[in-house]
């Protein structure tokens, strides 16, 4: 689809909400859930609180991680250190930018936008956009999430808000909570995960058509019964599949692939993958694409720490590119 095919498109649908498949995604293989390999091990991030979710700019090799904000850390505009509790019912997240070996690069703050539990990369020659949720709300456990998504570029040392000019906005399910998304860098296409009148839902779009405000996806699914109860922790896409990840610290850690044309459950494997870390909470998953002739890779990620009294966490990255 060209420019013009898109606008004029846009025109006839734009805004229109997700609503049934319009087309069967392509068949792909799916990954291996059982022959996890590690990546990084313990690296530190900008902020004192857990990692919670990352993403890969597969062409400048850069891993983007988001973590709420910490208690005590005054930003720029801010007249005094802002409490961790309200950090957290805020919605304001840290943006911790590295290269492939774990080094920090840089950082950038986004107040208002929600809990991180997915963010995205979008390579754009040598800078980055970002996708991530926005306009957070709080819920009943005082933790903001986004009702909204956000697609800007990354700049180190910035401060955002929803209002800022460098945003572009998305509402692709009015009405709904806990708004996120994941890119699949191979197919070009966008996952995005919402919450309606306690409903979840996975919708997957076209990237190119979702940038232009065209809200008609590929595929729906309503989440599999099995995540209903686990601590849902991260999710991907990588051709036919939705890959899912749940579980708590101290607790059983799941991967899940599920059918995105017909919403079935192909497979659930508990992990021990991590199982030397201390603390070990599931934390975001990605899509890493290493180079132009190895495989396609699906990380997930474990935040840790050292002990009960250590304050700073680190996190671990664990992947599969293996096929069944």
């Amino acid at each position: 689809m060209n420019r013009r095919q898109i606008l004029l498109a846009a025109t006839a649908l734009a805004l229109t909400p997700a609503g049934p498949a319009t087309a069967a995604v392509p068949a792909t293989p799916r990954l291996d859930l059982t022959t996890i390999k590690p990546w990084l091990h313990e690296i530190t991030l900008s902020e004192t609180r857990v990692l919670q979710s990352f993403a890969f700019d597969n062409t400048n090799k850069r891993l983007y991680t988001a973590q709420l904000t910490q208690g005590g850390r005054t930003l720029p505009g801010e007249s005094a250190p802002v409490p961790g509790a309200d950090r957290s019912r805020n919605g304001d997240l840290c943006v911790t930018r590295l290269d492939w070996q774990g080094t920090v690069t840089g950082r950038m703050y986004l107040k208002g936008f929600g809990h991180g539990v997915s963010i995205a990369a979008e390579p754009f020659g040598t800078g980055t956009y970002l996708w991530t949720e926005t306009d957070a709300v709080p819920d009943s456990q005082d933790n903001g999430y986004g009702t909204r998504i956000a697609r800007f570029r990354f700049t180190d040392g910035t401060v955002l808000t929803p209002a800022s000019t460098q945003l572009l906005r998305f509402e692709p399910a009015p009405g709904s909570d806990h708004d996120t998304v994941a890119l699949d860098p191979v197919n070009s296409r966008i996952a995005h995960r919402s919450r309606t009148g306690g409903v979840w839902t996975y919708a997957l779009h076209d990237l190119t058509t979702f940038k232009a405000g065209i809200f008609t996806p590929l595929a729906t699914l309503t989440q599999p019964a099995v995540l209903t109860g686990p601590v849902f922790q991260g999710y991907a896409t990588l051709g036919r599949h939705l890959y899912t990840l749940d579980g708590t610290s101290f607790g059983d850690v799941h991967l899940t692939a599920t059918d995105w044309n017909t919403g079935a459950v192909l497979d659930r494997q508990l992990t021990g993958a991590g199982a030397d870390l201390f603390y070990r909470e599931p934390e975001g998953m990605a899509i890493q694409l290493p180079d132009a002739t190895s495989p396609a890779r699906l990380h997930f990620g474990l935040a840790s720490e050292k002990s009960l009294t250590e304050t700073d966490k680190k996190a671990s990255f664990y992947y599969t590119d293996t096929t069944v």
